[in-house]
């Protein structure tokens, strides 16, 4: 089967409950859990893959829902570099505070490939996600895969006290289809909290498709371009165990679902319903989720779902 959903960076993270408890030696750095919601969302597991370099010291067992899912990982290649690994602070309010053990520039180097790596492991991609740094954007991989006509999905790892220039916010918006902070990154990144302003201000700085993660309340995009949105409700969950990659899991079932349906709300469902399985344990689940139980989680969603027009506030349903 060919690769065409492929993400980029592998993690490894040592997590800090609020309640001192610990967990090392996780799974993490967004891409895995981005590929376990592509998985979740493709035809097909096989057609996921996942570029990232890791270390001669890289414990291979934890790729193992990775495997079990079925996800393309002949991208993780081994470097003479470390294993990028963070500690992962987590706190009561739902805030994360990510501390690296390896230098910046290490796992830089680790978790964004370039051209040729990337088309190395996987010439026919259609879809990249990956995620941002918003001080220090990694977007030099951008024009190569637009020239070839991948659709590219970028979400912020974190907000700014202060919100950047506009001509930087232009450079991410302008190089990927997607875009997909939380709410409240997207307040700190646009300067602003009204919506209607916000949505304005990200369609005037070139962004095509917004989604705003609002976390156990759920999520909207907007498809600027044509100027509807939807917003669903959170999928329902077992137990809310670990939050930790849950908004990865959404990007990558999202820019898969819209690239191979076009359709803003089963993006939005499917991603969604991607983000309630990440919550149910701490790292990925040991495999994908049976069929009806997607199916459940899904109709939950659906019956949840609400369209709207830009600017905010006019209801209409699918245009």
């Amino acid at each position: 089967m060919t690769v065409k959903y492929v993400t980029f960076g592998i993690i490894i993270d040592d997590i800090v409950f609020p309640d001192g408890r610990t967990q090392m030696g996780v799974l993490g750095g967004g891409g895995p859990q981005t590929a376990w919601g592509m998985a979740l969302a493709a035809a097909s597991a096989d057609e996921v893959g996942l570029i990232s370099g890791v270390g001669t010291d890289m414990d291979y067992a934890a790729l193992a829902p990775l495997q079990a899912a079925g996800i393309d990982l002949s991208g993780v290649h081994v470097t003479d570099l470390p294993t990028p690994r963070a500690w992962q602070l987590l706190e009561q309010d739902g805030r994360r505070t990510h501390v690296w053990r390896i230098d910046q520039d290490t796992s830089d180097l680790q978790t964004h490939p370039d051209w040729e790596t990337v088309t190395r492991f996987y010439p026919d991609l259609e879809v990249a996600h990956w995620g941002i740094h918003p001080e220090a954007p990694y977007l030099t991989i951008c024009p190569p895969l637009r020239a070839h006509g991948v659709l590219i999905s970028i979400e912020p790892f974190k907000g700014l006290e202060q919100p950047p220039p506009d001509d930087e916010l232009r450079a991410v918006l302008t190089q990927c289809d997607i875009y997909s902070p939380t709410w409240t990154e997207a307040i700190s990144l646009f300067g602003m909290e009204e919506k209607a302003a916000l949505l304005a201000q990200c369609r005037a700085l070139g962004g095509k498709i917004l989604v705003l993660r609002h976390g156990a309340a759920g999520a909207e995009a907007w498809n600027l371009v044509e100027g509807t949105g939807v917003s669903v409700p959170a999928a329902p969950v077992q137990a809310v165990i670990d939050p930790v990659g849950a908004g990865d899991a959404f990007c990558g079932a999202f820019a898969v679902t819209w690239h191979r349906t076009a359709d803003l709300a089963a993006a939005a469902i499917s991603g969604a319903v991607a983000a309630s399985y990440l919550v149910e344990q701490i790292g990925l689940p040991p495999a994908l989720p049976a069929t009806d139980d997607i199916q459940q989680r899904s109709q939950f969603v659906r019956e949840g779902l609400q369209w709207h027009r830009f600017p905010p506030g006019e209801s209409n349903g699918p245009a």
